[in-house]
């Protein structure tokens, strides 16, 4: 083994958490190491993590690819634009994707460079001592010891001990590189990953069942926008059966068997290509030595406290190896934190502000307290609503479906929570967050003067409607 290294800051995992908290700490003067163990399809080291390499980015290409093709023979028409026997060529796509991948992790090699961050290629393991064993990839290992480690490992997808993955029983990553669309593709979960990949292939031809184990859809959303976006979804023929419980699958000749359970009793349905996307657990197996005081918790994420410190001097933890949601920019915040906080800088995440969205059509985003969970905890509040249907944007685009929703609390009229269903959400729900992060109000938000024609009008009138003054609806 070489001679061991010291480094201000080293960093396990160059995932969204990781590579964020590198970047910064080098950029505060501190000198920092940043291991990662992924290849690239060609073999290559490639930072960026899941995100980057078989998430975000590349389901948002495929995404994008799809969306085109069904607009081409569903929504054209009603512009005047007529063609006939369009194709996609599922290859092309597939390779665009891997392009915008490799320029996005060569990107973060980039950056890594001209922030002066030593990257190292390989797994690194936490010994005591605030020591970290990277065994590289061509076997050899080298030992650096860091004033501070930061654990960015990230998370792996969560396989079914009656579902392995293979051929054909596949991950995301699998359902990223069909080589064709399935004929029939099989989901086993309703969640961010089934929805946006269930959504790709179905656009591009397949027949798509997905199975969810829960008997409400979209558990974790509003109820109101669930119910719209589960109409939507229905009316570009997504089967979405819920209350379905797998138990059993095998794989035979003419497909995928997949047994499951509902209301009626025990069905079976039989798949070209089934994707499970039942979660993700945090990727720490193996990544802690004896004697660390590192503690982990029954789900295998690292303990830490509010400030992501583990307790044990020195030792930090980001991302979706921690608590809260495993979301790709709540990693981004947490890594900047901590690179602030080790540099003696305030650095703070709240956790009740991360906006989460759903890249489906319509797409779903939503910030803060849902109704449901406003009543639950009997806090009074005010609801506003406006749907896309009366924006002259939305219609002008012949997307008018969904709505916004503005929740306020009764007696302060404080932004709760906003709710958000239709064409690019993903980009009005920072409204939401912006308004919460300086604790605004509903009335705040209505006197602020929105573009017109825009998609945000529906924030605004939203916003006007708690207090029943929205203009372009009755109240």
């Amino acid at each position: 083994m070489s001679e061991q290294q010291n480094f201000d800051v080293v960093v396990i995992g160059a995932g969204p958490a990781g590579y964020h908290a590198a970047i910064r700490a080098a950029q505060l003067g501190l000198k920092t190491a940043c291991i990662d163990a992924a290849l690239g399809k060609d073999g290559k080291p490639a930072l960026g993590g899941t995100c980057l390499r078989v998430g975000c980015i590349p389901s948002k290409a495929l995404l994008d690819s799809s969306r085109q093709f069904w607009n081409l023979g569903h929504i054209f028409g009603e512009h005047g634009i007529s063609t006939k026997d369009a194709k996609i060529d599922v290859p092309t796509m597939i390779a665009r994707k891997d392009k915008i991948v490799k320029q996005f992790t060569g990107g973060i090699g980039m950056l890594f460079k001209a922030n002066k961050v030593t990257p190292f290629y390989g797994f690194g393991q936490l010994q005591p001592g605030n020591v970290v064993k990277v065994k590289q990839h061509d076997g050899s290992e080298v030992e650096l010891k860091g004033t501070n480690v930061i654990i960015a490992a990230g998370s792996d997808s969560i396989e079914l001990p009656f579902a392995k993955f293979g051929e054909h029983i596949v991950d995301n990553v699998g359902a990223l590189d069909f080589e064709t669309a399935p004929k029939r593709l099989g989901v086993i979960g309703a969640g961010v990953i089934g929805l946006e990949l269930g959504s790709v292939w179905n656009r591009l031809g397949s027949q798509v069942t997905v199975l969810e184990a829960l008997p409400n859809f979209l558990a974790a959303a509003d109820g109101e926008v669930a119910k719209v976006a589960a109409r939507e979804f229905k009316k570009q023929n997504l089967d979405i059966r819920l209350g379905a419980k797998v138990s059993k699958t095998e794989v035979k000749k003419d497909g995928v068997h997949v047994t499951y359970a509902d209301d009626k009793g025990e069905q079976e349905i039989v798949v070209d290509k089934l994707l499970v996307a039942v979660g993700r657990r945090a990727a720490t197996k193996g990544l802690l030595a004896d004697g660390t005081g590192v503690k982990l918790d029954a789900r295998g994420m690292v303990e830490v406290d509010e400030h992501n410190h583990t307790g044990v001097d020195g030792v930090w933890a980001v991302g979706d190896c921690v608590r809260g949601p495993m979301l790709a920019h709540k990693g981004f915040e947490e890594g900047i934190a901590v690179a602030e906080l080790i540099a003696g800088l305030p650095g703070h995440v709240n956790l009740d502000t991360i906006p989460w969205v759903i890249y489906t059509e319509p797409e779903i985003a939503w910030v803060g307290k849902t109704e449901e969970q406003l009543k639950a905890e009997g806090i009074p509040y005010k609801a506003g609503s406006f749907p896309f249907a009366a924006v002259g944007r939305a219609v002008a685009m012949a997307e008018p479906a969904g709505f916004v929703k503005v929740l306020a609390h009764a007696e302060t009229d404080r932004v709760l929570g906003m709710h958000l269903v239709g064409a690019n959400v993903s980009e009005l729900v920072h409204e939401g967050v912006l308004t919460m992060e300086f604790s605004g109000s509903a009335d705040d938000l209505a006197r602020i003067c929105h573009a017109h024609p825009s998609l945000s009008e529906a924030v605004h009138d939203a916003a006007m409607a708690v207090h029943k003054r929205s203009i372009h609806k009755a109240n």
